[in-house]
């Protein structure tokens, strides 16, 4: 990390091949566009080195740089004027209980699936489930209120349901 710090350009290219491949799967789960997802990796990249002094080493450099690469794929999807609507004033039934476990699907079926998803609910379902962040974390991330992300998340759990029922029939 030192190394890193005065600049080297080895070091920051094995911190690159260290890290890469898990940032560059965290953008594409939130963007699901490939073109993109390697920009945000380069561009959190270029940042991450330009702002080393920055890092105190409080959390561990991945999860610096991970939080580097979610603010910049959500911006991204800004870009592409991704709206998350809120749900403050709108009466939400609360969903029944399930049990996580029944959805034991193949995981290639279910990343299919999260691609199919609208950009809101495909950010925030990934963010939760994938990333582990709390509805509080994404409505901070997302700026929107925590309801948002709570109703966002039930909405794209339904929707990817439907999606892996629907996948499901057809075959």
């Amino acid at each position: 990390m030192q190394d890193c710090r005065q600049g080297s350009r080895k070091a920051q290219f094995e911190l690159y091949k260290l890290y890469a491949k898990a940032m560059y799967n965290v953008s594409l789960r939130i963007l699901s566009h490939v073109a993109e997802a390697e920009d945000v990796l380069q561009e959190a990249f270029l940042e991450a080195f330009n702002r080393i002094a920055d890092f105190r080493g409080d959390t561990t450099f991945g999860l610096w740089l991970k939080q580097i690469v979610i603010n910049k794929s959500i911006n991204y999807l800004r870009k592409r004027k991704v709206e998350f609507v809120s749900t403050d004033e709108v009466d939400v039934v609360e969903e029944e209980e399930t049990d996580e476990e029944d959805m034991q699907l193949q995981v290639e079926e279910i990343r299919k699936a999260i691609q199919q998803l609208p950009d809101g609910y495909r950010v925030v379902i990934s963010l939760y489930l994938l990333e582990g962040y709390d509805h509080e974390e994404i409505a901070h991330i997302l700026k929107i209120s925590e309801v948002t992300s709570r109703t966002q998340y039930r909405r794209a759990k339904l929707k990817l349901q439907s999606l892996m029922a629907t996948e499901r029939r057809s075959r």
